[in-house]
């Protein structure tokens, strides 16, 4: 018997979890506010070089006369340079510039002068905010597991307050960056471990349920962030705004209950015990001591780890199978990190409206999310993420090929990749977790995190390559500018759908795990997913009919144990 018991006797879902998880998911909606404000807090402008003598806030825009005079013109695209201007006749790099605030207000970029040779920085920025990210789930997880869930979450809500304000206040670009990976940081302790307590409080059958909606408030805090950017002109004030709520969650501390499921590993039954008498009250439901005392005894061992289990997640790599089914989640992760974020942060590159463009991608999210509740338990978990990797992928690289006067079905074709690839999304969190041994199964999902880390702290310079391009072609006496148009300029989506495609097709050698007994040891996980041998009788050694039978005994069991297919 395990602590799930005592969860059914409460009520798998009762008044008291819901209560608790709704208070839970709050906070997901902060995680979205500081994790996708970067699209706003660093927007990059359009500006130009600063004339002579031309005052400071002087406006962007001038009449062709001054431009023609004073600007070289890119002949293929007909536009006037930006970091380049003409004086006494000669083209010189600019001093100071001139910038357009009437689309994203007065940002960093500007704050900061991040233009031109310094642009990349903003891909810098961004970078180290998503290290930041997965610098926070390794330590937040750690002191998670060590000090408790409640303690963590506070203490990282608390810390994202202060470093959040530090960021809305930095005098320079660094002090900004290193609040912002802070930030980064402080959100994955905030969200990891407010849906690890949500999901240890509910029993098994809705454990994928609060899983999935606890993402979709992340997804509605991701729409709210648009029209936030919209009515505030400074970024300053807005990264105040994005991280201000945060105080109220602060209130939760005499609501928030610590897991009982963590109590019990610590050996601390009696507040286990205490805890899970409140919520039998609140969901009136009677449990008398004796059974409760009954329940936590059984509970008790199952909670509590094994001080022999030495297995690390580098033991897979022995194994053929293990090592080829965990190269395969990792690059899944890799990729749909790489992809989801790389078009989050593009929004700004797309035609259009820029505040209505993120808006759509944030909503998109949502149906997303709705297909893995609807499907995922219908059709499996190989099935569905396959099929949606592929479909994003293929989105992404029909719209490379359709012409740029044909903006509304760039926009569209991208908004069904996003949706798309947020339902492999949360797709790869079920199938790596069951695909993992038990003894490995904690460690496996972590790696795989941290793969995925990887791709959200390449999206930004994939993102940014445009405008590397154009910098690389400064000083090149050779005329590039074909090249960058039809090259580089498609080359940030061709990258996340190729990596998307490749990802799914990878993922068909994968076992499908619905409905399969998982497997708990690692020889079980090296013949998971693997066919059965069929030997030939004109091949069998009829002279050693003991070796044998004991071999394929052997095999039978693994594959019995196990569920494989």
């Amino acid at each position: 018997m395990s602590f799930d018991n005592v969860v059914s006797r409460l009520g798998e879902f009762g008044p008291y979890q819901r209560k608790i998880y709704f208070l839970l998911c709050l906070p997901a909606i902060l995680c979205a506010f500081q994790k996708m404000g970067n699209v706003f807090l660093v927007a990059e402008p359009d500006y130009r070089c600063r004339l002579p003598d031309e005052p400071k806030n002087a406006s962007y825009h001038l009449n062709n006369t001054i431009l023609s005079t004073y600007y070289p013109k890119d002949k293929l695209h007909q536009k006037y340079s930006s970091c380049e201007i003409i004086i006494d006749g000669k083209i010189e790099k600019c001093d100071s510039y001139i910038f357009d605030d009437s689309v994203y207000g007065y940002t960093s970029v500007i704050e900061y002068d991040l233009t031109c040779s310094k642009a990349y920085l903003i891909a810098t920025s961004n970078a180290i905010f998503m290290v930041g990210v997965m610098l926070g789930s390794i330590g937040f997880g750690e002191m998670s597991d060590r000090c408790g869930r409640k303690l963590t979450f506070f203490v990282s809500l608390v810390s994202l307050l202060v470093t959040g304000l530090i960021a809305a206040i930095a005098p320079e670009l660094w002090t900004f960056t290193f609040a912002r990976m802070c930030v980064g940081a402080c959100t994955s302790g905030v969200f990891l471990v407010a849906y690890v307590i949500g999901l240890e409080m509910v029993g098994p059958s809705k454990r994928f349920i609060a899983g999935t909606v606890c993402h979709i408030f992340f997804s509605f805090g991701y729409t709210l962030i648009s029209p936030m950017a919209y009515y505030i002109y400074d970024w300053r004030w807005l990264q105040f705004a994005l991280t201000i709520p945060g105080v109220f969650f602060l209130m939760y501390w005499w609501l928030i209950p610590e897991s009982a499921r963590w109590l019990l590993t610590k050996e601390r039954t009696k507040e286990a015990k205490k805890l899970i008498q409140e919520a039998a009250k609140y969901n009136k439901v009677s449990i008398t001591d004796e059974t409760l005392d009954q329940l936590l005894a059984d509970a008790k061992g199952t909670n509590v780890p094994k001080d022999n289990q030495t297995t690390s997640i580098l033991h897979v790599f022995k194994y053929p199978n293990m090592r080829k089914k965990t190269l395969v989640i990792f690059f899944d992760w890799f990729a749909n990190n790489l992809t989801y974020y790389g078009l989050s942060w593009n929004s700004n590159n797309l035609a259009g409206n820029p505040y209505l463009n993120f808006v759509l991608l944030g909503a998109v999210e949502i149906p997303g999310y709705l297909i893995l509740l609807l499907f995922l338990n219908r059709w499996g978990r190989t099935k569905l993420m396959c099929c949606c990797m592929m479909v994003a992928g293929i989105m992404l690289l029909i719209s490379i090929a359709v012409p740029k006067e044909h903006q509304w079905l760039i926009i569209t074709l991208t908004m069904l990749g996003k949706l798309s690839i947020t339902a492999s999304y949360g797709a790869v969190y079920i199938l790596s977790t069951e695909q993992f041994p038990t003894v490995v199964r904690n460690a496996g999902l972590g790696a795989g995190s941290t793969m995925a880390r990887f791709g959200s702290i390449l999206a930004p310079y994939i993102n940014a390559l445009v405008r590397i391009a154009l910098e690389m072609r400064r000083g090149i006496d050779i005329n590039i500018e074909l090249f960058q148009a039809h090259v580089w300029q498609p080359l940030p989506l061709l990258i996340f759908g190729s990596a998307a495609l490749i990802g799914g097709v990878m993922s068909l050698v994968l076992p499908e795990t619905l409905n399969k007994k998982l497997p708990e040891t690692m020889e079980e996980g090296e013949m998971f997913g693997r066919k059965k041998k069929k030997l030939d009788i004109n091949e069998m050694d009829l002279n050693q009919p003991n070796k044998l039978t004991e071999n394929g005994n052997a095999e039978d069991k693994l594959v019995q144990n196990n569920g494989a297919q």
